[in-house]
């Protein structure tokens, strides 16, 4: 049996490893997420998440990327993931057919009610574009049979990193109540203690603590051919409650960019974006009390001459002492005021609100803007160059870490349980493979339609070449240049024959070909003999 106290103290430290984090994590949440800044403060229900605020600013920069992660990956009514093999070049179109097929079955899967992947997913994109990571389990829900998403909070969920860099040990504190305990794990598993309340206080808190480990790092008395061991541990008994071997890792982490010496990743936007959030509030305080001051300035009075307080409100009524003698001064008078300053301040202000624009990438989510006339094709290809190298940075961690890992955890979840029939029936040229997905996005989009671009391009230059010289046009495989642009576009699989049928398909055409050849010249013959004897004829009369 494994030692809960050694295993439950390693998560300890791992938590207690990272206080200064947490303090980051909620200053980040303070001015750009405050939806989520509960790592050093507890929120009660009804708390005004923004009133430490001036303005809302920068919460709408995070929501505008946190938004635009889902609207530009994963696009609802399109098909933004396909489920492709590492080495197409031995891909046949009945193998290509069957991963379009698959892809749908997952994609539905995927986007069922009951897995939850929207919300999950919609929350995980905020956590990344605030702090760099968020934390997705996916899991089989056997109660419904269909998969399972959930997003963490971070706060909660520590980690660290193996030898080579990938995450090893995960570590989640969990607070159940004893009915959600009883219902997972049945009454048999949980401590005595936790029993004895299942009728009682069905809604008691129990902290727990889900234990995510490689194998080799397992150190119990049992022995597992899975890659991880997922282990439930009841914290306030001591109490070992689940140890089951695991195929996968069960949560997705994936992070944005890292620095050497941490396993916690973070925002880039944030990081940049901070210091002129924390300066655009502090302006926009003192624009806002500089204003009010213009509108409703300071006033001096004459303390003997008014009888009463100043009012300084709509229809109010100050009453000064009769005998006084406005000669020596007006009895109530406003403090005259500087404000050549409010122009500059709400042109730094702006400035300020353009910096956190592209500090949250808000100028790279579109192409660049296009010159004056039509554009000609290399003009286009330019423009396109000159986006992927700006939407680089933030859309590849996005697709390799985030969109990735959770495809390959969901293909996986789904391949043991059967989702994609017997493998005995798959075609002969995925057996073996090694799957991958690729993505539909701005940036793929971008690169694969270069193909179709290029195409267009090479046929320009084959025109001019063939003027020159004729056998120019064979240098180029008009098929396969054809094939890899029609895909490039995103041409399905199902609407383009299979080699073997296009070689079939060419051999029956060169046939008639040279059918007709031969009756034209047959035909020809003809009319040569009729020709020859219709003037013999005329001789002969």
């Amino acid at each position: 049996m494994i030692d809960i106290k050694k295993l439950v103290a390693q998560g300890d430290q791992l938590f207690s490893s990272r206080g200064t984090l947490m303090m980051l994590w909620q200053e980040i949440a303070e001015n750009f997420y405050p939806e989520r800044a509960d790592f050093t403060v507890k929120r009660e229900i009804g708390d005004d998440y923004a009133g430490n605020l001036t303005t809302s600013y920068p919460l709408l920069v995070r929501r505008e990327l946190g938004d635009s992660i889902s609207s530009m990956l994963r696009p609802r009514g399109q098909e933004w993931f396909a489920i492709s093999i590492e080495d197409e070049t031995g891909l046949d179109n009945s193998g290509r057919q069957w991963l379009e097929w698959a892809t749908g079955v997952q994609k539905r899967a995927m986007y069922d009610r009951m897995s939850q992947f929207v919300r999950a997913t919609k929350e995980g994109d905020h956590d990344f574009a605030a702090f760099g990571q968020p934390v997705i389990s996916v899991e089989i829900d056997w109660s419904t049979t269909s998969l399972l998403y959930r997003n963490w909070h971070l706060r909660d969920v520590a980690w660290c990193e193996r030898y080579n860099g990938m995450i090893g040990d995960i570590h989640r504190n969990w607070c159940p109540d004893v009915r959600t305990l009883a219902k997972i794990f049945g009454k048999d598993k949980l401590h005595a203690n936790v029993t004895k309340l299942v009728d009682k206080e069905p809604y008691r808190k129990i902290k727990c603590r889900h234990i995510v480990l490689p194998t080799e790092q397992y150190d119990g008395d049992q022995r597992y051919r899975t890659p991880y061991v997922s282990i439930y541990v009841d914290l306030e008994n001591n109490h070992l409650i689940s140890e089951v071997a695991s195929w996968s890792q069960i949560y997705c982490i994936p992070r944005w960019q890292t620095v050497s010496g941490s396993q916690y990743a973070y925002s880039p936007a944030a990081v940049a974006g901070l210091p002129d959030a924390r300066l655009l509030q502090a302006m926009t305080l003192t624009l806002l009390e500089a204003g009010e001051m213009a509108v409703r300035p300071p006033m001096i009075a004459t303390k003997e001459a008014i009888r009463g307080d100043v009012a300084l409100y709509a229809g109010g009524i100050t009453w000064a002492d009769a005998q006084y003698d406005e000669r020596l001064g007006e009895v109530l008078r406003p403090l005259n005021q500087d404000k050549s300053g409010l122009p500059f301040g709400l042109e730094v202000s702006e400035e300020k609100k353009q910096m956190l624009a592209q500090a949250f990438y808000l100028n790279k989510l579109s192409l660049p803007p296009a010159g004056e006339g039509e554009m000609t094709a290399y003009e286009t290809s330019q423009r396109i160059q000159e986006y992927i190298r700006n939407a680089l940075p933030l859309f590849e961690p996005m697709e390799v870490e985030y969109n990735g890992a959770l495809c390959e955890m969901t293909f996986d979840a789904l391949m043991r349980v059967g989702a994609f029939g017997p493998m005995d029936e798959f075609p002969q040229s995925l057996r073996g493979e090694n799957v991958r997905f690729k993505f539909e996005s701005p940036l793929h989009q971008a690169i694969e339609r270069q193909k179709g671009q290029k195409f267009i391009e090479a046929k320009g230059l084959l025109r001019e070449a063939a003027e020159l010289d004729g056998s120019a046009t064979a240098v180029v495989d008009a098929r396969l240049a054809l094939r890899e642009a029609l895909s490039g576009i995103g041409v399905p699989a199902k609407w383009m024959r299979s080699e073997d049928d296009v070689e079939a398909y060419a051999q029956q055409q060169a046939q008639q070909q040279k059918a007709q050849e031969a009756l034209a010249l047959a035909q020809q013959g003809a009319d040569v003999a009729k020709t020859a004897s219709e003037a013999n004829m005329d001789e002969a009369a």
